[in-house]
C-alpha cells in the first residue's frame, strides 16, 4: 500500500511521499488561478471549481475568493452550494457536504491530524479523519 492508498484510507502516512507533494501543487496551481479570476468570470470559476472539487452536482455552485484546499479531489459538494470568502479545508480525508448549504466567511474544514507525542510526531507521519 503506498503512501496515498494509506492517506484515502485514514492510516497514518507520509505526505511527502508517492506523488502527494506534486498532486497539493497541482492543486495549489488551479486554486491560484481561481483565486485570481475576474470577479465577473462566473462560467469559468464555475468550470474551475467543478475541476477543483472531487464530487459536484447540478445547481448553484460558488466558493468567494480565496478558497484553499490540500487535493480538492476528496472534496463532494451536493446541489446548491455556496461559501463566503476565506474557505478551508484541509481534505486529506474526505469531506462531503449535502445539498442546499451556505458557509459563512473563515470556514474552515480540518481532516487533518498529526500525533501528539512528540517522538510520534517525529515520525513524519500524519493522518486523516473523513467529514460527513
Amino acid at each position: 500500500m503506498d503512501q496515498k492508498e494509506r492517506m484515502l484510507a485514514n492510516l497514518p502516512y507520509r505526505s511527502w511521499l508517492d506523488g502527494l507533494s506534486e498532486e497539493r501543487m497541482e492543486c495549489k496551481k488551479k486554486l491560484y488561478k481561481y483565486n485570481n479570476l475576474a470577479p465577473d468570470a462566473a462560467e469559468e470559476r464555475t468550470a474551475l471549481l467543478r475541476e477543483i472539487l472531487g464530487k459536484t452536482q447540478e445547481g448553484y455552485l460558488n466558493i468567494e475568493s480565496p478558497f484553499h484546499c490540500d487535493y480538492g479531489y476528496n472534496i463532494e459538494v451536493g446541489t446548491n452550494f455556496f461559501a463566503n470568502y476565506n474557505f478551508i479545508v484541509l481534505d486529506v480525508g474526505k469531506v462531503k457536504i449535502g445539498n442546499d448549504c451556505m458557509m459563512g466567511p473563515n470556514v474552515a474544514i480540518y481532516t487533518a491530524g498529526h500525533p501528539i507525542h512528540p517522538e510520534s510526531r517525529n515520525s513524519g507521519y500524519e493522518y486523516g479523519i473523513d467529514v460527513s
